[in-house]
């Protein structure tokens, strides 16, 4: 074990933000810890490093191990230049490289009698120098520099010269030449580009020692983490798999907590109702058998309501009407800014019931088509047309759709004066927005809220085409995977640009990536994308793979393979319906057998009681080898 967090509560105020957190790290471990916003994530990550002090609980690292932090926003900055900033995280190795030069300095002037005891203390330096990367850590650090964008002439670029986004970069290059025991890293990737988010996954993945990150990319999670800790509700939950694999035993989890809750809740209830049944009876022994259960029930270890996320945000897409076949024809289209040219002659179509992502650099024009196609950019030539039927739902991911000054009631009610206040407030709510909160002006939101108030317009529109910019930017993970699941039940057609790979890779069934200028299309979702561009370039040649061992073998799977592995996977989620189906309908029938031992006619008759039990303890027996398979396949 290499860290281990026991107990941790911490609050602020009287606002409690972490209650009672306990994980621990094991050796070459890596961790996510994920939570919606306000959980305490990164005063987590502080409490660990001891920049803040919990108020209950201590944080342990096993003896002699090192650690490096991460922060979302660095202060502090060493070095002149970057490559000198990166190099400084070995002072160690600086240290012990000037000291060898200098004794090779000085060789020529030692006298002989004093040569093998100086040159026995040179070679044990030099010996420790090599067993800890001394002649690799430069081109180490050069090779991380340019994973993380930083090359060329860039490596001599002053300090003082670079942005914020890019201090950091060099921030997390100087932690990862440190190469500690223990990486914590919050929010790593807020400001590096598609391929260096894909070459830290590679990093990291085989990073040798432990990690313990903050990230709300769940693509990036899932290629590297093995565990994850989950501050939901401010508690902690420790999950063992990748993000995916947590989703999964989350829902499961949820779903098995769910059903024992409520089969407590009928079993409660069930002894209320005999005990008030024999009580009614007025009988000593009646009374006494009363007395029994109540007595019973009340040292019962009544379960928590179960987190239903009644706060989180509740999303369903509806289409008012269905379009044409022919959706939308971009056709030879033509534009540029100030003398620069974006894209030419670029042609594209959309047909009813596509889902298409479109993928590319930063600055190859992907939010210009979306723009262009909805009226709010002129292009120079080519044609932009609709078909038959189509109405049109926009996301602008600057929401330059929202007036300022309006409250988010009046944003909802100007744009659907129709709908009554009733209507206009149940929506809001299912958007998080209740009480007061609809009267906040626009001007006055969060990036996250300005985006819960665009979806909830985008919801009411009925739109059955819709164009997204850049969706998932400012949701939590919780609104995200409500989004997905929204888009995935849409009835109609969607056309999006997103960085968020995972999004992608649940939603969409096209690729369009756009490179120098034109398009190239693939079917299928992001991880398809990915496989077919190995198959084209050939291994490593795709700029958006990652080079994690396990992940590359994933990826090496020709297209037959891959068939045959949804297959199976189709297969087993067809075995676990059918086994959902079989514990709804046994509990179905459990239930009408409840409700029969309390009639009165059954009460006093044993032998139906007899039957009656004989008949709950086969379904109990079923349900349970039922409840075993259901879980042991959803492990597969």
């Amino acid at each position: 074990m290499l860290l281990n967090v026991s107990h941790i509560y911490k609050s602020f105020g009287e606002e409690n933000i972490i209650r009672d957190a306990t994980f621990t790290v094991d050796e070459g471990s890596k961790v996510a810890i994920v939570g919606n916003n306000g959980t305490g994530k990164s005063t987590l990550l502080k409490v660990i490093i001891g920049e803040l002090t919990p108020d209950e609980g201590e944080v342990t690292l096993k003896k002699d191990a090192t650690f490096g932090y991460l922060a979302q926003y660095q202060e502090d900055h060493y070095g002149t230049n970057i490559l000198d900033t990166v190099l400084n995280a070995r002072e160690d190795l600086l240290s012990m490289e000037k000291r060898l030069s200098e004794m090779e300095a000085k060789m020529s002037n030692i006298p002989t009698d004093e040569m093998a005891a100086f040159m026995d203390n040179y070679h044990k330096i030099q010996h420790q120098f090599d067993l800890q990367g001394g002649y690799t850590f430069r081109s180490e650090a050069i090779g991380i520099l340019k994973g993380l964008g930083f090359e060329g002439d860039d490596l001599n670029k002053s300090m003082n010269e670079l942005s914020g986004g890019q201090k950091t970069r060099v921030s997390l290059g100087r932690l990862l030449a440190s190469s500690p025991d223990l990486l914590l890293l919050d929010e790593p990737i807020n400001h590096l580009d598609l391929n260096s988010i894909v070459w830290l996954e590679g990093y990291l993945a085989s990073y040798k020692g432990s990690v313990v990150i903050v990230a709300h990319d769940r693509y990036f999670l899932d290629k590297i983490v093995d565990h994850v800790v989950d501050l939901s509700y401010g508690k902690t939950a420790v999950y063992t798999g990748n993000y995916s694999s947590y989703a999964e035993q989350k829902a499961l989890f949820q779903l098995t907590y769910e059903r024992s809750y409520e089969k407590q809740q009928k079993e409660i209830e069930h002894q209320k109702a005999v005990i008030e049944k024999l009580q009614s009876f007025n009988r000593e022994k009646s009374i006494k058998r009363a007395e029994s259960r109540k007595k019973l029930l009340e040292k019962m270890d009544i379960m928590d309501a179960p987190d239903k996320d009644s706060d989180g945000m509740r999303l369903t897409l509806e289409i008012e009407k269905e379009s044409g076949k022919d959706v939308l024809e971009f056709s030879h289209v033509t534009k540029s800014y100030d003398d620069k040219n974006i894209f030419t002659d670029l042609s594209f179509e959309v047909h009813k019931g596509d889902r298409i992502a479109i993928l590319g650099d930063n600055g190859t024009g992907k939010t210009t088509i979306l723009k262009c196609i909805n009226g709010l950019t002129p292009f120079e030539s080519g044609e932009i047309k609709f078909g038959a039927n189509v109405t049109v739902g926009y996301y602008d991911q600057e929401q330059q759709g929202l007036t300022e000054s309006n409250t988010i009631f009046d944003e909802l009610h100007d744009a659907y004066p129709f709908l009554t206040e009733t209507k206009v407030r149940n929506t809001l709510a299912a958007f998080m927005f209740t009480e007061d909160d609809v009267f906040k002006r626009i001007s006055e939101l969060s990036g996250g809220e300005r985006g819960r108030v665009s979806l909830a317009k985008l919801m009411l529109s009925k739109s059955n085409f819709l164009i997204l910019d850049e969706p998932t930017n400012h949701l939590d993970m919780d609104s995200k995977e409500k989004l997905e699941d929204a888009l995935n039940e849409y009835d109609g057609t969607l056309l999006y640009v997103s960085h968020d790979r995972y999004f992608v890779n649940r939603t969409a069934n096209i690729i369009l990536e756009l490179s120098d200028g034109g398009f190239t299309k693939y079917l299928g979702n992001y991880d398809d994308y990915i496989v077919k561009k190995e198959q084209l370039y050939g291994p490593g040649n795709s700029t958006l793979d990652s080079s994690s061992d396990s992940e590359e073998s994933a990826a090496k799977l020709d297209y037959k393979e891959q068939k045959r592995i949804e297959a199976q996977k189709r297969k087993l989620q067809n075995e676990i319906n059918k086994i959902e189906d079989e514990i709804e309908k046994l509990e179905s029938e459990k239930a009408k057998l409840e409700e029969e031992f309390v009639k009165p006619e059954n009460m006093t008759n044993s032998a139906k009681l007899n039957e009656l039990s004989a008949k709950q303890a086969d379904i109990d027996g079923k349900l349970e080898n039922l409840y075993e398979k259901w879980e042991e396949l959803n492990m597969n």
